[in-house]
């Protein structure tokens, strides 16, 4: 009985309790864009499975086109391939962004995980984007703050268990980790990569499996300063 007193009491010491969000997080977060700062230009490459693609993002592009396919599948892409690529980044928004998790953060919900002199990670529950959004209640979303330069040094979104976002759509688990270049004297806060890994079926039987790695290099200010 005394063991299992002192089991039930370890165990109750190292419980994570959930509570307001840490002042110097908040401050962090108040600025925070999960695409990285505005007015840089910079090379973006893709590998999923056995693709991969080169592009490059520049504010400032010839005819409002700030994206250019620079190789499709390790080679120099075709002309039918630039042509769609074109075509498709017309019909979309100019102005990508990648998803604000920090505007989903549920109130009151967040839980230290860990705290040292160099870094804090916290995580926390999320509240539905919008009404449609039937898997926030199933993820947690954990930042990890850089405390020297007061930044956000990397973001995991993660399933907490399986679950059916859809009908007849199965996600087992469900991954998404953004990391971000520390600041320094020349730049700010810049995504370095996003890494995302789902594990899931549609339909029972077609897979959902899929592994994505998206970096970011050659960084230049292409913005006034």
């Amino acid at each position: 009985m005394r063991l299992l007193a002192c089991l039930l009491f370890l165990a109750s010491s190292l419980h994570v309790f959930a509570g307001p969000t840490p002042p110097e997080l908040e401050a962090a977060l108040k600025d925070f864009r999960a695409e990285g700062a505005k007015g840089w230009a910079f090379t973006q490459t893709t590998v999923a499975d056995a693709r991969s693609r080169v592009e490059r993002f520049n504010p400032l592009g010839r005819n409002f086109m700030p994206w250019t396919l620079v190789q499709q599948d390790g080679r120099p892409p075709t002309e039918a391939e630039v042509r769609t690529y074109n075509d498709h980044k017309t019909r979309r928004s100019s102005h990508e962004t990648a998803p604000n998790v920090k505007d989903q953060i549920a109130p009151g919900t967040c839980e230290v995980i860990e705290e040292t002199p160099e870094r804090g990670v916290y995580r926390f529950q999320l509240k539905p984007g919008d009404e449609d959004d039937h898997s926030a209640k199933f993820m947690r979303v954990t930042f990890t703050l850089h405390r020297p330069t007061a930044t956000i040094e990397k973001v995991e979104l993660a399933s907490t268990g399986p679950f059916s976002p859809v009908l007849m759509v199965k996600i087992k688990d469900a991954r998404t980790v953004m990391t971000y270049f520390l600041p320094d004297e020349d730049r700010p806060a810049l995504l370095k990569e996003v890494a995302v890994s789902i594990r899931g079926t549609a339909m029972w039987f077609k897979s959902l499996d899929q592994d994505m790695i998206v970096t970011y290099s050659d960084y230049e200010y292409a913005g006034k300063r």
